[in-house]
């Protein structure tokens, strides 16, 4: 019999709240409340996150945020910082001990991007997996992807790109020499790319999301059925929200 795995759709929310969902799914997985599962999200307003142990004013022009009602939140897997505004958001959380997850990280990683990989073939895109954590498509990146190992839990999350505004994106991020920093944003556009670019119009969020789902159910051999978080679920998230991601002393630790 074909195992069931949960989805869950949760939306748009807030930079600490997506981040707080995310962790409380690892929590409850981890104490073996709920069975694993696959999320689809998306931010608003749009923000940015920093990888774990990147330092938040070196990474990021807080004053532009603030002006262009940009957040910020630090997240518990690691990696740099991505500006999350049109986009489809993933997350995928099972125990480390699941026969479908290898217990090598690197490993892992290609086995989850080649869920994404086979969903972006059902959207007519041509893409591979690019160790040690990207998505490419006609040798540009289509999707960056993060992953933690906690209480015995995975938890990776990562994004598919449905527009990308580079220029905007810099204005947010702080470079490390002003000066070359033209020519950084022209290589960027000539290495990153998006499911606007790639199809000539930017997809319907639900219309990629459901394409992602085939990928994770070819993928893992499972089946995907949509549920809800559970009320312990979301009580932690929004514990997590305010203690954690929300608070000064955690996104200005670094």
């Amino acid at each position: 019999m074909t195992e069931q795995w949960r989805l869950l759709k949760t939306g748009d929310h807030t930079a600490a709240m997506n981040m707080a969902i995310d962790r409380a799914i690892l929590v409850a997985n981890s104490e073996g409340e709920v069975p694993p599962t696959v999320r689809f999200y998306g931010w608003q307003p749009p923000a940015i996150s920093i990888g774990y142990f990147q330092s938040l004013t070196e990474e990021v022009d807080l004053d532009h945020c603030q002006k262009y009602g940009v957040e910020y939140v630090r997240r518990i897997t690691g990696g740099g910082a991505v500006f999350h505004e049109k986009e489809l958001t993933y997350s995928i959380v099972l125990p480390e001990s699941h026969p479908q997850i290898p217990k090598n990280i690197m490993e892992s990683y290609g086995r989850i991007c080649g869920a994404l990989v086979k969903g972006l073939s059902h959207l007519e895109i041509a893409s591979t997996y690019m160790p040690i954590n990207d998505i490419v498509s006609g040798g540009k990146k289509i999707s960056g992807n993060a992953q933690t190992r906690k209480a015995k839990t995975v938890l990776q999350h990562g994004t598919i790109i449905l527009d990308v505004d580079v220029d905007k994106m810099f204005s947010l991020l702080r470079v490390p020499n002003e000066k070359i920093k033209d020519k950084m944003i022209a290589d960027v556009k000539q290495r990153v790319t998006s499911l606007r670019h790639l199809l000539g119009s930017e997809p319907p969020f639900e219309k990629t999301a459901q394409a992602m789902k085939r990928g994770f159910e070819e993928e893992f051999s499972i089946k995907l059925v949509e549920g809800s978080l559970l009320q312990e679920e979301i009580s932690l998230a929004k514990k997590f929200e305010k203690d954690c991601f929300s608070a000064r002393e955690w996104n200005h630790r670094r």
